[in-house]
């Protein structure tokens, strides 16, 4: 937690300590000189924190393992004289060797009280570096590698969600789950989850949304065509329906007809019970915002129309990754209240987060959706149609859109900081920050699904 001083403020003054007065005997005799006219010294304005200050608290160096180098052969072992105290603790390689020399006529040579020199512990192998590589030029954060132990026990529990709760996915689709890399994906996004129950908050709804996303608008059954009637009927397992004792029956009964409707409400049946009343409302209220930009990105497609570039950010402002970051206080076991959450500022900050973090799964699943059938629309697609580019200098381009909205992110972050610092809110600000980062190493370590296109 960050202290409660405000962010960026000076420590308090350090007086000098006065120094200590000679004895009269030893002063020397001098004239004495009347002392010039004391300054008040204005206190000086509270420092308020930069974007680049604020940012470097958030995310501190990470240095990315690289190949382990080269070992060196181990130097030959310093022998200790025989009858010497054995000094080589337990498991040490030195431990059960002579400690002196040995055979006849080696007797005289001993001298005892010398302590054998312990060899250093060989050094442990670096972890190997995860593979994928960042798209040149991207501005990024590294982060460190997510904590294995609890990356295993995520993706051991979602499994068994998708396959015993909620039927998720029929057999032939189970590579494409654990492909996916979920668990990676949500302990990377939530360092400060204090436990894997409340990272499995964040695990199940992305998976329900991810599995909607396939089944009503992507390649597994997708389709632009009702898709407005699909949506509506599947938000309800998120926002009930309140209707007459006739029809709720009826109602209950569609929630279990499709995957992603078991799904989205089991996922939100967990949450509800961890979150508090106003953060499952605001979880709502994004997911019905993904939902419109569902609908445009459709309206589109069954037109035929290719929108401006402003139009499809605006569009990409609706249809992202916001109810991901959104919800970071209920994964991290404490609420940013809803007061608080609905300032201007920081809406402007969730927007932004979502916008860049969004262009960065445009950037990194160019290629898959090029591959694809049909026409995806994405932004250097957009770019290089609207603005007459060539398909590298477009992809170039959107590079630069995705490091402005990253910059402005973090400005904005800034200055909410310097205007609330309030511990909730800063808490809640390098969560977005770290949700943030870790999507983008998700979509540069996930090879299973990106590649980077051949640009450079």
């Amino acid at each position: 937690m960050p202290d409660s001083r405000p962010l960026g403020s000076s420590p308090p003054e350090r007086r000098p300590t006065p120094p200590t007065a000679l004895p009269d005997a030893l002063a020397p005799a001098l004239p004495v000189t009347p002392a010039p006219p004391v300054r008040p010294v204005m206190p000086a304005p509270p420092v308020r924190p930069t974007a680049s200050g604020f940012l470097a608290a958030l995310h501190p160096p990470v240095t990315l393992p690289g190949p382990p180098p080269p070992t060196p052969s181990p130097p030959a072992p310093v022998r200790a004289i025989r009858d010497a105290p054995d000094g080589a603790a337990a498991g040490s390689p030195l431990r059960g060797l002579p400690h002196g020399p040995t055979g006849l006529g080696t007797t005289s040579l001993s001298l005892a009280g010398r302590p054998a020199p312990r060899l250093p512990d060989p050094p442990s192998p670096a972890p190997a570096p995860a593979a994928g590589r960042a798209v040149p030029g991207l501005y990024h954060h590294p982060v460190p590698e997510p904590d294995p132990a609890r990356v295993e026990e995520v993706s051991r529990r979602i499994k068994r969600w998708a396959e015993d709760d909620v039927q998720l996915y029929p057999e032939e689709w189970e590579g494409q789950f654990d492909g996916f890399s979920v668990g990676r994906y949500m302990v990377g996004c939530h360092p400060d989850a204090p436990t894997v129950d409340h990272l499995m908050l964040a695990t199940r709804l992305m998976v329900a949304e991810n599995a909607l996303d396939d089944c009503y608008c992507e390649d597994h059954g997708g389709s632009p065509v009702g898709l407005g009637g699909r949506l509506l009927l599947a938000h309800t397992a998120l926002d009930p329906f309140h209707t007459t004792a006739q029809y709720a029956p009826a109602w209950r009964e569609s929630l279990t007809s499709d995957a992603p409707r078991r799904a989205y409400r089991s996922a939100m049946d967990h949450f509800v019970r961890a979150a508090s009343p106003s953060q499952a409302d605001r979880y709502r209220h994004d997911m019905a915002r993904l939902h419109m930009g569902y609908l445009a990105e459709a309206a589109w497609a069954q037109t035929g129309h290719v929108p401006e570039v402003w139009e499809y950010l605006a569009m990409r402002q609706f249809n992202n990754f916001r109810p991901c970051p959104t919800i970071t206080d209920t994964v991290g076991g404490y609420e940013l209240p809803a007061d608080l959450h609905a300032r201007p500022e920081t809406q402007r900050v969730i927007a932004l987060a979502g916008n860049a973090t969004t262009i960065v799964n445009d950037l990194y699943s160019y290629t898959k959706e090029l591959d694809g059938p049909g026409h995806h629309l994405n932004l250097p697609v957009v770019i290089a149609e609207r603005e007459g580019l060539s398909e590298r200098d477009a992809y170039l381009k959107a590079v630069e859109v995705h490091n402005e909205l990253q910059h402005a992110f973090e400005a904005a972050a800034a200055e909410l900081a310097a205007a609330c610092p309030l511990p909730p809110v800063l808490r809640f600000l390098k969560g977005v920050a770290a949700w943030v980062d870790g999507n983008h190493d998700w979509h540069r370590t996930n090879t299973y699904r990106y590649s980077l296109p051949d640009f450079w």
